[in-house]
């Protein structure tokens, strides 16, 4: 986490953040300083399309709150997402990674500078149809073998002699997607190539429907949207070294299920921080996301990581230029 760039003083501000438990969870609580029915305004975001459920669950609970604001989540992948907000297109940006160099350094030749804030945990799912009972379990060695660009298992039998000799067929995330960079990335090495005969959509939902239809297919995207369609698929165990182990909330939150479990983040522009309805969408945001994260099939981050997120934004919010960025992205 952390500030990009100097933030201006507006005079003082208190929040009063204080801690509260939803359900067990730890929540920062903020002082409501604004009446939400009273809000107006945009507040536009776009990336991921595994954070972005996220974000539209909490933007659904803050616009009943909130009715006057419209707040729009677009899905273009988390590198796409990040060319609009580098470009000052967009309020907040969805990425199920961190920010990249060349994407930092894009945002601060544009003048674009942020905060970014972890918000939820996901288990990268790998999964086969649900009439596909033989894999039950794979190693990294037998995901690099099935998606590496050089020489890759082309059918079942490639990975184990006692499997079908059935061709696979492969879906997985666009190229701008931060999942297909943190697979690539984990399982076949920082500088491995990824062969380009799958099914590239930034929607998971086109991988969903093309595994489900497809006995010999086989996909990985995030963990919600198997927990959204188990009943059309089978997820598969990954051995990371130690054993096989099931993409759960509970393998997930102890960092059993390794090494596909990833943290997921939320950037906002400081820039769009003057505007009351953003400075009250990201209250919202980060002191509801570890009771709604779990809702829409993500585990909460550690509550320490909350109040990390709950302390910067009370900084940053006591520093926004009031008078400044008075207009939506756009």
């Amino acid at each position: 986490m952390g500030v990009s760039g100097t933030l201006v003083k507006r005079g003082a501000a208190s929040l009063a953040l204080a801690a509260v438990v939803c359900g067990g969870i730890w929540s920062p609580a903020f002082a409501q300083d604004a009446d939400l029915a009273a809000l107006t305004g945009e507040i536009v975001s776009d990336g991921s399309s595994t954070v972005g459920p996220i974000t539209q669950a909490i933007a659904e609970e803050f616009n009943s709150a909130a009715p006057n604001v419209k707040t729009s989540v677009d899905i273009s992948g988390t590198g796409g997402g990040f060319e609009r907000f580098c470009k000052g297109e967009t309020d907040v940006q969805n990425a199920s990674r961190p920010i990249k160099d060349e994407e930092a350094a894009a945002c601060a030749a544009a003048g674009i500078k942020y905060l970014e804030f972890e918000v939820a945990y996901d288990g990268l799912t790998v999964v086969v149809n649900e009439n596909n009972t033989f894999i039950n379990c794979l190693n990294l060695a037998a995901l690099k073998l099935l998606w590496q660009k050089e020489n890759p298992a082309m059918t079942w039998a490639d990975l184990n002699s006692a499997w079908p000799a059935e061709p696979i067929a492969l879906y997985g995330p666009g190229t701008d997607s931060g999942t297909f960079d943190y697979f690539v990335e984990t399982v076949l090495g920082k500088d491995g190539e990824i062969r380009e005969d799958f099914t590239p959509s930034e929607d998971d939902n086109v991988l969903v429907e093309g595994v489900a239809n497809d006995e010999n297919a086989l996909a990985y995207f995030g963990h919600a949207y198997y927990e959204e369609n188990q009943d059309l698929l089978n997820a598969v165990a990954v051995d990371g070294g130690n054993g096989c182990v099931e993409p759960t909330t509970e393998s997930v939150r102890d960092g059993s299920y390794a090494p596909l479990s990833r943290p997921l983040f939320v950037y906002v522009k400081e820039a769009s921080l003057a505007r009351p309805e953003v400075q009250e969408f990201m209250k919202f945001y980060i002191e509801n996301a570890p009771e709604i994260a779990p809702e829409v099939g993500f585990v909460a981050s550690p509550d320490e990581t909350y109040m990390a997120d709950a302390a910067e934004l009370e900084t940053a919010l006591a520093a926004a230029p009031a008078e400044a960025a008075a207009t939506p992205a756009s």
